[in-house]
């Protein structure tokens, strides 16, 4: 693997870090606009009611108030992956946030006392917040109005080989129940919109989102306006972690608003709203049964699964696609089942949110692997080694592997954590080991006809180089990524190159930042159109040295002919030479790179990604079993990650991603009482902190993917995949009790140490010859 690069490889801070540490960056709840007024969504207090009647004519009174909306006063087109939304909703309320009218005022005091002035009559109707009570016969009917079976949204069914035979083959079946919670995406900036028109009736909208040219038509489509005459604008995203993916009412009804009051408005989400009225991670319920042969070999896999949708179709109701993927094609199956429902219920409703329906799966997959290597009596990681996936695998679901350093992570976790020496050997210190691996999508994922992204760069007569990229910077480190490809492709100094992605009027055409594309597909793009850049460059440089174009080289600003130290020149020179000579030309390229994968057919087969990541972790954990508290000692994490661009960016991505994780299996849920979350703010929320983040150690594993640029690939979900499942297996070991939901609160780890529930208990699975129960 090349190691001479003068770039790429080497650990570059985030070009963005100084202004965001220094409190210089301007993000959109920052931005002050002349006439801007403030917005405030009047929203239901209810899981499921009638609207019987909206009277908004004391909040229009009220001085200092420009419009008040409701869907009695306004157009609009059901939006959303089903299109069962609608921004303000007319006739029903399904669950607790919905919304049902809009100010906008001078401030947000007289916005509040606006909204308080809204009188809404409401009949209430029978709520459903369990995904299986909605499944039973007589449930109430969230969605009346849609041709569907009861609160079945959507449903899907995969099935490869012949399940009975490898039921029948099988030395050892094992089963579970396994499950999660509803869960939140929680960045520190809350959701913000600006919507403003024009004189002549052009729409700007400022907005922190991921897919700026997925949500300017999906504007167009809910409000009937002219996508050509809509200018979406990117600024600084305070995070996201998936949630901001989504468009949702709020955005629509900000340019509703603007429309109706002839006046920008600003509307910014409270942290109670951001909670409540934003999309969340979905809780996901696993059946779960694998079968192996003696020696270890893996037969089949099949799973039950329903998904709690909450009472729309955003982008999670989609998580089930990413989870089939860990059921089917996580390890060498060869024989898989999965069906799955997603179940309409009166509660917020999923979104995209980081890992997409994959720490959901893998808590269930590799919980299971530990319990059947027990069962075979192997270690876990043997077992893992013994049916990893390789280069060259084909998955059953059609995923065609390419690179793949999953082996190597797994021998990795499994040298630096000790496991060998100390793995079932610390239980009366309270303490064990867990470890779990994952796969996911490197390479983008094609959900849509394209998943393409566009490039520009131009050069100066400076020398400064600008990359105008299709894609988006959340936070990932993306930016610093693009402009090393970037800077290495035309052998430049980075600091002569900048990066922007502001707005739709400007940047390229790109689907948007989802399924850990950016560094992968942007970067693709980034660097051929560079390499274009630097064909151009030379073929100026040869003209000025009187040589082969195809003769020089350039590095570190300078070109070259090599083997002739005195036949150089600076690339800012040969720029100014070419731009100033008779007949000069300037130096602009574009490139637009849509990477090589299919869009799942019917039966839900397809190469998805181009490229596909691996990792493992391997977690220690002590627990105290009077009071239940889980304590994380340590993680080791290996991930294969093709070629880190920037190794400082992938370990950030992989110790955050971590951080989540360890939040997900031990505190943060969202629990619904009466279709409600009761106590919707951080400090009760249990997102963990510095302080509760454990020492991580990471290995960047790299085996240079070919199609990836300098042959990396996309790594920005993988570090908060495992932690669940592994901080489980680790108390499993630690006092033979196995968790088979998150989070693992200490009274629930108490309850199972004290009660000893079947379904908690960590016992030898029983041995299972010639077995056909289904």
């Amino acid at each position: 693997m090349r190691s001479d690069y003068a770039v790429v490889g080497k650990r570059i801070p985030k070009l963005d870090a100084p202004d965001k540490v220094t409190g210089r960056t301007v993000y959109a709840d920052d931005l002050k606009l002349s006439g801007l007024l403030t917005a405030a969504i009047k929203r239901s207090p209810h899981p499921h009611a009638r609207i019987l009647s909206v009277d908004v004519s004391a909040a229009e009174a009220l001085p200092g108030v420009y419009a008040v909306i409701h869907a009695g006063n306004v157009t609009q087109r059901p939006f959303g992956f089903g299109h069962d939304n609608t921004p303000l909703k007319d006739r029903v309320v399904r669950c607790v946030g919905d919304e049902v009218a809009a100010v906008a005022a001078v401030d947000a005091a007289t916005a509040q006392r606006a909204l308080d002035l809204i009188s809404v009559d409401y009949e209430l109707l029978p709520a459903v917040d369990d995904p299986f009570e909605a499944l039973q016969p007589g449930a109430p009917r969230i969605h009346d109005e849609l041709d569907i079976e009861g609160n079945v949204s959507m449903e899907w069914n995969f099935q490869t080989g012949d399940l009975a035979e490898a039921e029948r083959r099988s030395a050892v079946i094992v089963s579970g129940s396994y499950s999660s919670p509803q869960a939140a995406p929680a960045p520190i900036e809350t959701h913000v919109v600006i919507a403003g028109f024009d004189a002549d009736g052009a729409l700007e909208v400022i907005s922190p989102v991921h897919m700026v040219f997925m949500y300017r038509k999906e504007l167009a489509d809910c409000l009937g306006l002219d996508w050509r005459r809509i200018t979406v604008r990117q600024p600084p995203v305070g995070g996201s972690f998936g949630g901001k993916i989504d468009i949702d009412a709020h955005d629509f009804i900000a340019v509703m608003l603007a429309r109706a009051a002839r006046r920008p408005v600003k509307l910014a989400m409270s942290r109670e709203e951001e909670f409540t009225g934003t999309r969340t991670r979905q809780p996901i319920h696993f059946q779960l049964r694998t079968g192996a042969a003696a020696d270890g070999t893996l037969l089949f896999r099949h799973a039950e699964v329903v998904s709690d949708n909450g009472a729309y179709n955003a982008w999670g109701s989609h998580a089930l696609l990413v989870a089939m993927n860990t059921v089917t094609s996580m390890y060498r199956v060869g024989t898989s089942r999965l069906n799955a429902k997603v179940v309409y219920t009166n509660k917020n409703y999923g979104g995209s949110v980081r890992g997409f329906g994959n720490p959901q799966a893998t808590f269930a997959v590799e919980q299971q692997m530990e319990e059947l290597a027990d069962a075979l009596g192997m270690d876990p990681m043997d077992l893992r080694l013994k049916n990893a996936n390789r280069p060259g695998d084909v998955t059953p679901q059609g995923l065609e592997i390419t690179s793949c350093g999953l082996s190597e992570c797994l021998e990795t976790v499994r040298r630096k954590s000790s496991w060998d020496q100390r793995r079932g050997r610390m239980r009366r210190q309270h303490r064990g080991l867990g470890a779990a691996a994952y796969v996911h999508v490197g390479g983008g994922a094609r959900i849509y006809g394209s998943d393409g992204c566009g490039a520009m760069t131009k050069i100066d007569d400076s020398g400064r180089v600008a990359l105008i990229s299709g894609s988006s910077e959340l936070g990932q480190g993306s930016e610093t990524a693009l402009a090393m490809i970037v800077a290495e492709t035309l052998g430049v100094p980075l600091e002569a190159v900048s990066v922007s992605h502001d707005d739709t009027d400007v940047k390229p055409w790109d689907v948007g930042v989802h399924a850990s594309r950016t560094t992968f597909v942007a970067g693709n793009a980034a660097r051929m159109a560079a390499a274009k850049a630097r064909d151009e460059l030379l073929k100026g440089a040869a003209e000025v040295l009187d040589r082969p174009a195809r003769s020089l080289t350039i590095r570190d600003g300078v070109i070259s002919v090599p083997g002739e130290p005195t036949a150089t020149l600076r690339y800012e020179k040969a720029v100014r030479r070419r731009l100033l000579r008779e007949g000069s030309s300037i130096i602009m390229t574009s490139a637009f790179y849509d990477p090589p994968t299919q869009r799942q057919d019917e039966n839900y087969v397809g190469n998805i990604s181009a490229s596909y990541g691996f990792g493992a972790h391997v977690v220690e954990v002590e627990v105290d079993p009077d009071t239940g508290m889980v304590r994380v000692l340590g993680l080791w994490a290996a991930h294969d990650v093709g070629r880190a661009i920037n190794p400082m960016s992938c370990e950030g991505q992989i110790e955050g991603g971590a951080v989540m994780g360890v939040g997900l299996a031990l505190s943060e849920e969202l629990p619904v009482e009466d279709g409600r979350f009761p106590a919707p703010n951080l400090h009760d929320y249990g997102m963990p902190t510095a302080m509760d983040a454990p020492p991580i150690d990471v290995t960047l594993i790299e085996t240079a993917d070919e199609l990836g640029p300098f042959g990396a690939k996309g790594i920005g979900e993988g570090g908060i995949i495992l932690p669940p499942a592994a901080i489980a297996n680790a108390v499993a070991d630690a006092v033979g009790v196995r968790p088979r939901s998150y989070p693992i609160r200490p009274w629930k780890l108490r309850r199972w140490i004290e009660t000893g529930e079947r379904s908690h208990v960590d016992k030898r699975p029983q041995l299972v010859r010639d077995v056909n129960a289904r």
